[in-house]
């Protein structure tokens, strides 16, 4: 599938701040600072589709697993971007996607992309607790009515 309908299917797009301390030895963007470009990345889309109305210690998630393939190196003047979606939910967990890529324009390259799983937890009882339904609800209005 060609890159532009990849990203036509994701609504949440940030702009990722690449940091001189990210770059390694080889002057591209070490492997491991591309799980913060993801955490930030969700971060901003947690706030916008929950507008700041999760309990996070009542109901909040723990990253049980994370994967990535690398397509291309960043380097410190790339114009990179982070896109984000939900593409999952469990009965207690939920998959979450997201995209890096270089833009120049209408140019796209696409550097990596990853997936999470998160399970939510109430951080009081230390136990699983199910995906709150006002969650999904969520997610499926922000990923039907963003633009």
């Amino acid at each position: 599938m060609e890159l532009n309908n990849i990203l036509s299917t994701y609504k949440h797009k940030l702009k990722i701040q690449i940091r001189f301390k990210d770059i390694d030895k080889q002057g591209h963007v070490n492997n491991a600072n591309h799980l913060t470009y993801f955490e930030t990345a969700r971060v901003e889309y947690f706030k916008d589709v929950f507008r700041n109305d999760i309990d996070w210690i009542k109901t909040g998630m723990i990253l049980a697993q994370s994967e990535i393939t690398y397509k291309r190196p960043i380097v410190l003047e790339d114009n990179l971007f982070c896109y984000t979606k939900i593409n999952h939910f469990g009965t207690k967990s939920f998959e979450i996607e997201n995209v890096l890529t270089i833009e120049n324009g209408a140019e796209k390259q696409l550097c990596a992309f990853g997936k999470s799983t998160l399970v939510c937890i109430n951080y009081d009882t230390k136990e699983t607790v199910e995906v709150p339904a006002d969650w999904i609800n969520s997610v499926n209005d922000f990923e039907k009515n963003s633009h």
